[in-house]
């Protein structure tokens, strides 16, 4: 739960107004879940699945760890972006 306060007010922090839905978060939490037994620090993790969220569209349903397997330059963008692999 403390990760997760961290989370949210870490994206506030760091996002243009407006910019971070309840529903981005959401779905960067879910991220954030389904890759913390990778082997990457939280942050790297946070920031890839940040940038996975900003890649996709609003109107997108899959979860950002089903969308990023059928989006692999998408992934190679945000995984070099936040430094993970």
């Amino acid at each position: 739960m403390l990760f997760r306060s961290v989370l949210m007010l870490a994206m506030i922090a760091s996002a243009p107004p407006l910019a971070t839905t309840a529903d981005d978060v959401a779905w960067i939490n879910q991220c954030v879940q389904d890759n913390k037994e990778e082997g990457a620090k939280e942050e790297v993790v946070l920031k890839y699945c940040t940038c996975m969220n900003e890649q996709m569209d609003d109107n997108e349903n899959a979860p950002i760890s089903e969308w990023e397997k059928s989006h692999p330059d998408e992934r190679k963008t945000c995984e070099k972006e936040a430094g993970w692999r």
